[in-house]
């Protein structure tokens, strides 16, 4: 007797709506980036390399419709942006990340912006290197991001 499986839509799935809101290349880096406390829109893009401001300003648009981010003018200089996470960036920040970002932060601290420019790459490297050696079936796994 085979157990009866539950087809659901892509628009019922709640699984994808998490991943559509957060599962990009940068909002998780970002909302990491503002974890503790409020930045300054060009302080935000000198944090993280390889963002260009065009990517930063969607990606903060995205995360302020989904309510993860606020972005608001400076009080000191309204010229400026301030960019901080509400109590759900917070909140998601605190029960699925937690433990990733304090190991990825205490390795990374030691290491200069060209040090860790460095090791991205090498470890880019030994992902595709991983990539091109595994079986058909592993391909799948071994292509995920690090």
């Amino acid at each position: 007797m085979s157990a009866r499986r539950t087809k659901i839509s892509h628009d019922d799935c709640p699984v994808r709506e998490v991943l559509s809101r957060i599962g990009d290349k940068w909002s998780i880096l970002i909302v990491a980036v503002l974890r503790d406390g409020s930045m300054r829109f060009n302080e935000l893009r000198r944090s993280i390399d390889a963002i260009s401001q065009r990517m930063l300003t969607l990606t903060l648009r995205g995360l302020e419709r989904d309510g993860l981010v606020t972005r608001t003018n400076d009080p000191r200089d309204r010229r400026a942006v301030l960019v901080q996470l509400t109590a759900a960036g917070r909140k998601l920040l605190a029960r699925l990340l937690p433990g990733y970002f304090a190991a990825v932060t205490r390795m990374m601290q030691p290491l200069n912006k060209t040090e860790r420019t460095t090791l991205v790459t090498l470890l880019q490297k030994i992902q595709q290197g991983l990539a091109t050696e595994a079986a058909p079936a592993d391909t799948a796994l071994a292509s995920a991001k690090l």
